[in-house]
């Protein structure tokens, strides 16, 4: 969900900005780990609201709402981390995909125990494990790095255009 769906690097670049004063740009962050881009990061996600206002991905409603016509989808996060972050993910989702049910949703401690054909995430430990077909969606903490065995993309639209 996270650096998928949701745009969690508006969150921790504005969250920054509030905090240093300074707008940091991605071409200024590309390839560097977010715990070193943003020393708080761990404030920042704690913090009230977070997950609930992040900024949805472009074209990631209308994609996911045609691949959820064709395929059986669910939306996996390894929020447990983060307990405080289940019930604004909830209504995040609920908000912005109102077509993904309760059902759909798979909170967790680690996406190991996840089972099933294809997984698209935007790190590499959840992909490496995985046993389906990978997609890797292309973050800044992973612009630079090696795609290995995982196929990556940059937008939504390209998701569409591989699996429609």
């Amino acid at each position: 969900m996270d650096g998928v769906l949701a745009n969690v690097y508006n969150q921790f670049i504005a969250m920054h900005a509030a905090e240093f004063g300074k707008v940091l740009k991605l071409k200024e962050i590309n390839g560097v780990p977010e715990s070193e881009v943003f020393p708080n990061v761990q404030q920042y996600i704690n913090s009230p609201g977070f997950f609930r206002y992040a900024p949805v991905i472009k074209d990631s409603q209308r994609v996911l709402k045609l691949l959820n016509e064709r395929y059986k989808i669910f939306i996996v996060s390894a929020a447990m981390e983060f307990p405080n972050s289940l019930s604004e993910k909830q209504a995040w989702l609920n908000e912005h995909f109102p077509f993904i049910t309760w059902r759909q949703i798979v909170f967790c401690g680690s996406k190991e125990i996840i089972d099933t054909d294809i997984m698209i995430d935007d790190h590499f430990k959840n992909l490496d494990f995985f046993n389906g077909e990978t997609i890797l969606f292309t973050q800044p903490h992973n612009v630079f790095a090696p795609d290995g065995n995982h196929k990556r993309v940059k937008t939504w639209l390209q998701i569409e255009e591989m699996l429609s």
